[in-house]
């Protein structure tokens, strides 16, 4: 390589280096990065500058929809969301304690979770299909066909707390991000349904609904919510192999089971996750000594 060569070299690495940081420090602060860049090129002259500032814009863009919605949106999508539940899947079981009884697990799972300062909803609706599912903001379904073939408390406190990681984790605004649905979505009370934003709204809600209801999330989603579902069950004091027992239980009966719009059709392979399960045993040697409660969860699974 001739001398003028190792120079055009040398100015292009110097060139990457310039804009690599505003880049990088745009991940992290969109804000910053913008200020940086008025600073290397106050007059918006420099083409590769420009070019660096608007690749950052755009970052900043999908970076701000997917940690910077406020929870009152978050939650708004996870009530839409929710009524489309009912309508799919059945009205809540009519039985207060059994509702409260549900609601005191659940939110004991949710205290212990990566993501305890939201509140939670859980509500058993009445559906002859296994099923279970959390909407955004924390509103938590399980049908009854599922609670009734449960054995004991401890599964149940990881079946919630399996839908407690769902919230926790952010997975379906995850979905959302990955389909660019929110880019330049405001706060929900701001925008007029009748608009464009609006459009791409009741579009995006239409899309979570086929993500939540038909497809499911993705398989590696399934597999964290899995491990949480333990995890969480494990601090609050549950046998985290509630988890296991119930997914076996769900193997046995998938042969004769509906499919379609069940856990069967929107979670990965029962072997799969079993496997995994199996794997994460190891991090609970104390598991036998843990609750399972199984006298009074059948006191209320005979209640309805």
């Amino acid at each position: 390589m001739g001398k003028k060569g190792s120079h055009q070299k040398f100015k292009t690495r110097r060139q990457f280096l310039k804009l690599a940081a505003p880049l990088a420090i745009g991940l992290a602060s969109p804000a910053y990065a913008m200020d940086l860049f008025k600073i290397l090129d106050p007059e918006g002259k420099n083409e590769d500058i420009q070019k660096a500032r608007q690749a950052a814009e755009g970052l900043g863009s999908i970076a701000q929809s997917a940690k910077g919605m406020d929870y009152e949106t978050e939650f708004h999508i996870g009530e839409t969301l929710a009524l489309e539940g009912f309508q799919r899947y059945g009205l809540p079981v009519a039985d207060k304690k059994l509702q409260e009884y549900v609601n005191i697990l659940g939110k004991a799972a949710a205290g212990n979770s990566i993501r305890p300062g939201i509140n939670y909803y859980f509500v058993v609706v009445e559906s002859p299909l296994y099923n279970a599912f959390a909407c955004p903001g924390g509103i938590i379904f399980l049908s009854s066909q599922l609670v009734r073939s449960m054995s004991d408390e401890a599964e149940l406190a990881c079946v919630l707390a399996h839908e407690v990681g769902h919230v926790s984790h952010k997975h379906a605004l995850q979905s959302i991000r990955r389909a660019k649905f929110l880019e330049g979505l405001g706060k929900i009370g701001t925008i007029n349904m009748d608009s464009e934003e609006g459009k791409k709204y009741r579009s995006m809600i239409g899309d979570l609904q086929t993500v939540l209801f038909d497809k499911g999330l993705d398989k590696n989603m399934e597999f964290e919510a899995d491990k949480s579902g333990m995890e969480f069950g494990y601090r609050t004091g549950y046998d985290p192999r509630g988890m296991i027992r119930v997914l076996e239980m769900l193997k046995a009966k998938q042969a004769a089971a509906t499919h379609k719009g069940s856990w069967f059709s929107t979670h990965p392979p029962l072997d799969a996750r079993l496997e995994r399960c199996y794997d994460h045993l190891k991090d609970y040697p104390d598991a036998s000594a843990l609750a399972t409660v199984k006298d009074r969860f059948i006191a209320y699974r005979e209640r309805f």
